[in-house]
Formats: structure tokens, sequence, C-alpha cells
């Protein structure tokens, strides 16, 4: 009985052992989220560029340098309001000047013709010629045409004055092609009279949700069927990252109409998104089609959880096709994790948004032998506090958390102090 017993035991240990290699093996033929992320990089196609009128570049990339046109500033120009005066006159004792004229901004600069007198200056002007310091008016005293310095007052050249250049030298470079425009850029591209600027064109986005049991939000509803959210999660998603050329579809799990309505938003788009028939059930159709209709699969399943089922390929005009798992919480992973990293690349960012991070203010245990995606609430810049979900549909629990972060493979548990990447929804 002992040997028996024995014997039994031994094959129970192998057995866990064969079960164990066989789920190393599923795991190693995975690429990780790194991996996923590089290849994305690697294969999507550059957007072609357009000519936008200024008021239209807030948001996007640029695709040319801006050089500086002119010295910034181009001129010597007052910072207060007040009196422009030589200092030599100061030098020599003088603590009262006569009013000899006054420099408006945008205007022809004056010129000190009484070495010993002043200019009334405004905020902007060009410094008057034979001046070299302002005072501001809250320093002295006007009366009858005549300012009078206040006690204490140690006038020095430069004295409130912007110097012509002290910013920048014509011909600098400004802005790099490749650099996203916000307000400022928007501001250096309006200092430098670029009223038109080169950047890369808006791509051309379809969100398709499949699956027969979705329904569009508003209409009848029946016990064994949900409301279609992930397209719309993904628009508003899009539309906050500056993304407007949007457009959503729904499809009904059939190979056909499936065939035919892919074939079409390739036709007319850059980019498709699909949430949903990329895993192994028996009408996740959507890989099968995508790869009859021309799209090279450049990858399908990532070694994390959730978003395992993930498939990203190329389409044969160049097109970047998202097969993003149907689950809410994994749609909208994949789509930070992945979608906006291969945009910024075919729009040309050179300097791409850097992946923050955060410290875990709690412990947490990670379970499975996968990246593991937590959802988190950020507290200031820094620190995040787990908010785990209830598995990958429970989109709910989604509210009041500020995006995800990247824990290693476990089992390990990853401790308060820890940094690591955070994703942004």
């Amino acid at each position: 009985m002992l040997a028996s017993g024995a014997f039994l035991h031994l094959r129970l240990i192998r057995s866990r052992v064969e079960q164990q290699k066989a789920v190393y093996c599923r795991l190693t033929a995975m690429i990780s989220p790194t991996e996923a992320a590089s290849a994305i990089a690697a294969h999507v196609v550059a957007l072609p560029s357009e000519i936008v009128p200024l008021e239209q570049a807030a948001g996007r990339v640029l695709r040319e340098d801006i050089v500086a046109t002119r010295d910034q500033p181009p001129f010597d120009r007052v910072t207060m309001d007040g009196i422009a005066f030589s200092t030599r006159a100061y030098a020599a004792g003088r603590r009262r000047f006569v009013v000899c004229g006054t420099q408006a901004a945008g205007s022809a600069p004056c010129t000190l013709s009484d070495p010993e007198g002043c200019i009334e200056v405004m905020t902007g002007a060009v410094l008057p010629d034979g001046c070299d310091c302002v005072v501001p008016f809250e320093k002295l005293s006007l009366q009858s045409g005549i300012a009078e310095l206040a006690e204490g007052i140690t006038p020095a050249p430069g004295l409130n004055v912007h110097s012509r250049g002290r910013d920048v030298r014509k011909g600098d470079l400004l802005l790099k092609s490749g650099t996203r425009v916000g307000p400022t850029e928007i501001a250096v591209l309006a200092a430098n009279g670029k009223a038109h600027v080169s950047v890369a064109q808006q791509p051309r986005i379809v969100v398709v949700s499949t699956g027969d049991e979705l329904v569009e939000p508003g209409q009848p509803l029946a016990p064994w069927q949900i409301y279609r959210s992930n397209a719309y999660a993904l628009l508003a998603s899009l539309t906050r990252r500056g993304y407007t050329n949007v457009r959503v579809d729904h499809l009904m799990d059939d190979r056909e109409a499936l065939r035919t309505r892919l074939r079409a938003h390739l036709e007319s788009c850059e980019v498709l998104l699909l949430s949903g028939g990329v895993s192994m059930g028996r009408f996740d159709y959507v890989p099968e089609v995508l790869e009859e209709l021309g799209v090279r699969r450049i990858f399908h399943k990532i070694a994390q959880r959730p978003g395992k089922p993930m498939w990203f390929g190329i389409g044969p005009k160049g097109q970047s096709v998202f097969g993003l798992p149907g689950n809410p919480v994994s749609t909208l992973m994949c789509l930070a994790r992945y979608v906006y990293g291969g945009l910024e690349v075919a729009a040309g960012v050179v300097q791409r948004d850097h992946v923050q991070t955060v410290v875990m203010d709690e412990d947490f245990e990670v379970k499975p032998a996968l990246a593991y995606f937590l959802p988190v609430a950020r507290h200031g810049a820094a620190r995040a506090s787990p908010r785990p979900t209830q598995g990958s549909g429970d989109f709910t629990s989604l509210l009041g958390t500020d995006g995800f972060v990247e824990l290693p493979p476990g089992p390990a548990l990853v401790t308060r102090g820890t940094e690591v990447p955070f994703y942004e929804w």
C-alpha cells in the first residue's frame, strides 16, 4: 500500500509539473506588453501632412521645423510704465527730469534730445534712443512736466528693459518637426508670423464594436442583451485626446457582414479600432476575416491580464488595425497602453509622452504569471491607490479611477512604495 501510495503521489507531482510546463509554454509564446508596444511602433505607417491655419493647429503635430525670423524681443523693450532717461545724468547727480515726450507701444522710437531730460514710456514700447533705463511711475513723482525720483532709487543701465535678442536670436531653432502643438507653441508660432503651419493629418478613425448581444442605448433591450458602451467610451477618450475625425459602427457576429463592412472601412480609414471578436470563441471571426482582407497580422495575444487576446495588424494600404478585447476594462486599458502610442508614432511625434510613474501606497499581490494592469486612483502626481475590479467586464468599478498601473508578472507581492508605470485613461 505504501509503495502504491508513493507511486500515485509521484504521478500527481509529475502531472502538476507537466501542467506548469504547459502554462509556461503558452505564456512564452505570447509577447510582453513592452514588446507589443515596440512592434506597433515599428509597423505603423506615417500619416501625410497638411497645411492648416494657425487657429486650427492646437493639439496637432508639427511637420516642419520652426526657426526664429527675428530677434526676440526684436528691440529693447520697456517692461514697466514710467520714465526713460540716461543713467549718465543720474550719475552726474540729477534727480529731477523734464519730460520731453511720450513713447507709446507700437510707435517708432523717440529720441531723447536733452541728455538731462526724460521720456514718458509705456509697457511694451521700444526704449527711446538716448535712454538706457526705466524707472516706474510708482517710484517717482510727476508734476507739471517734471519727474522726480523717490529716495532710495538707484538706476542702472538696463533697468526695466528687456534687451533685444535676450530670449532668441534670429535663425535659432524654436520648434522641431514632431512637436505636439499646445498653447505655448501656438504663441511661438504666432510671434514668428506663422499664419499657417504644416502638421500631420488627423487620422480617419473608425471604432467598430462587434457582437449580437449589443444593443444601441435607448433601444428596447432583451434580458440576455446589453447596451453598447465600449464604442462610446472609446469615442470619448479619443475626442478628449484631440482626435476628431472619428466615427462608430456596430457589426453582428456574421462572417460575411464582417467581411463586407471591414473591407469598406479599410478603404476609407487609416485606423480601425475593433472591440470584441478577437478571442477564441466560435463566433470570434475578426482575426480570420481581417487576414482574408489582406491585413497582415503582427501579433495576437499579449502576456497580460486583462486584455490578453489583443490583436494588431497592418492593412494592405498601411492601415493600422487594432483588435481590442471586447470586455470593457480590457478595451480601455489596451487603448491607453497601445493605441495612443501607435497614433503618436504615425503622427511623427519625436518626443513621445514619457510614461508616467506613480508610487504604490498599498501592497498588492499579483497572482497570475502575466503582466497585471491594475486600476488606481491617483493622489497628487506621485501616489496611487489600488482599485481592483471584479473582472474585465466590471467597468462600473472604474468610476473614480484615473488610469491603471502595469505590474510585473506574478506570483509576487508589489509592496507599498514601489514605483510603477502609470497610464491615464
